[in-house]
């Protein structure tokens, strides 16, 4: 093998690909990235036997082949290396990789290609959905972090992908907290027969997706297959492929409340700030934060009180201006979860609808009813 690219190009690659590099395995090749030619291109690709992703960039390939090398020190070695053209040369001899631009030689010692595990590719069937790349990144940063990171209950780990005939819907949860994203899609933009109507990604995978999708401009294609427990997302540069999680997803619309007795409506940063406040009190006490609504009646809109209160450090309390319709009310909430919620809602305003002080506070982006929030209360002793 022998072929140059060029140093930035090579390193948005590695860059791309690293994240599914295996941290700690039994197998030594799992540690390393493989490089081959492939149609007048390098291909890059990495796999934790989890999740897989494959990265092809431009190249100037004179001959071909294949090798696998340490993803660490191949990584290094690139980021450190002058924007300059690289170039790449095999030794089949010695399984050994040079690389060279300008004025600096390294020689890498690598693992044969054949023992890198084949990353699981799905056939030439019918892609299950097309979306667009930058919808489909902010729905993923709306949803994923709300997966629980506890593997006791793998299903809750992933993120729930649930097709119908004009619209996607993805949906996360970790017993604690719900977050729901509606992507509409045109007639016609879901294959009309897929083998399933929904699926669990796993959350780690859909995070990494997200962080590839910055500079890709045509739809993502994605296919799924049930049976054979994989998805494969498709993107002009980029492939790629994970694990499905079996098993059965909570019923997720039972727990979005269907009324409320108190609605506010909040300035988003506003509150944002606030609540970044009491949490630097709420944080030495199991990070609880108390919401108080009140409602103006005649003399004006309302307001929210929100409070922190920790023994040893002190405590906070700051009022905000909000429209409050109903009752009002009081209720608790994890101050950590709050932050995270707020901080993917990106209108000027945002919701706040509650029932009591046991129910949970329901968080919705003014003027889009494509996403729903649902923290669970907390008890305040």
């Amino acid at each position: 093998m022998k072929l140059s690219c060029l140093q930035e190009n090579l390193k948005r690659g590695l860059s791309t690909v690293s994240h599914a590099v295996a941290g700690k395995s039994p197998l030594p090749v799992l540690s390393n990235i493989l490089l081959a030619t492939d149609g007048g291109r390098l291909k890059l690709a990495a796999t934790d036997l989890e999740i897989g992703i494959t990265c092809w960039i431009g190249a100037r390939v004179e001959e071909n082949g294949a090798i696998t090398v340490p993803a660490k020190l191949f990584t290094d070695v690139i980021n450190n290396l002058p924007n300059d053209k690289v170039t790449l040369t095999l030794d089949a001899r010695t399984q050994s990789l040079k690389v060279e631009c300008g004025r600096f030689t390294s020689n890498i010692k690598g693992i044969e290609a054949d023992e890198f595990p084949p990353i699981p590719t799905i056939d030439d069937r019918e892609p299950t959905v097309k979306l667009p790349p930058d919808i489909l990144r902010h729905a993923i940063d709306q949803v994923a972090f709300a997966a629980a990171n506890d593997e006791s209950r793998p299903v809750l780990t992933g993120v729930l992908m649930r097709l119908h005939d004009t619209m996607v819907v993805l949906a996360a949860a970790d017993g604690y907290r719900l977050a729901t994203r509606t992507i509409a899609v045109p007639v016609g933009a879901i294959n009309p027969a897929p083998e399933s109507n929904e699926f669990i990604i796993p959350a780690r995978a859909l995070s990494e997706l997200a962080r590839t999708l910055g500079d890709t401009n045509a739809d993502v294609s994605i296919t799924a297959t049930a049976s054979g427990g994989q998805v494969l997302f498709h993107t002009e540069n980029v492939d790629l492929v994970s694990r499905l999680i079996d098993g059965k997803f909570p019923d997720f619309e039972r727990i979005i409340p269907p009324s409320y007795q108190t609605r506010t409506l909040l300035d988003t940063q506003e509150l944002s700030k606030a609540v970044k406040l009491a949490a630097l009190f709420a944080s030495a006490s199991q990070n609880v934060v108390k919401l108080t609504m009140e409602s103006g009646g005649d003399l004006g809109p309302g307001k929210l009180i929100i409070s922190a209160n920790a023994a040893e450090v002190g405590d906070n309390q700051g009022e905000l201006d909000g429209l409050v319709s109903g009752a009002g009310g009081q209720i608790a909430l994890n101050v950590k979860f709050l932050n995270e919620a707020l901080s993917v809602i990106k209108t000027p305003q945002v919701a706040l609808e509650t029932q009591s002080a046991q129910s949970p506070g329901v968080f919705k982006p003014v003027g889009q009813d494509d996403y729903v929030h649902i923290i669970m209360p907390m008890t305040i002793r």
